[in-house]
């Protein structure tokens, strides 16, 4: 997991920057169609994933239909959080 920070900077009272923590999870997924339409259709809504730290997240399935494909969800991601830990963005890297 790799960290940003936030700041905000204050001249005579006015703000004049801000900056956001964020916080970056990174994570491999081979997860072949069927098992997923199953997630993705009720079985199970959430997918859990291990991160290349050993932490466990638990993440909605429909987080990853985008990258659905013929063979399933394959690859190698980043998850990007808030500092309150809120869901900002998934990316395939």
């Amino acid at each position: 997991m790799c960290y940003c920070l936030f700041i905000q900077l204050f001249l005579f009272g006015s703000k004049i920057a801000t900056f956001l923590i964020m916080n970056y999870y990174y994570f491999t997924l081979n997860i072949s169609y069927q098992t997923f339409l199953s997630h993705y259709n009720g079985a199970a809504s959430n997918i859990l994933v291990i991160t290349d730290n050993g932490l466990r997240l638990q993440l909605p399935a429909t987080r990853f239909r985008p990258f659905l494909s013929q063979i399933g969800v394959k690859g190698r991601f980043r998850l990007t959080t808030d500092q309150n830990n809120k869901f900002l963005k998934l990316e395939v890297l």
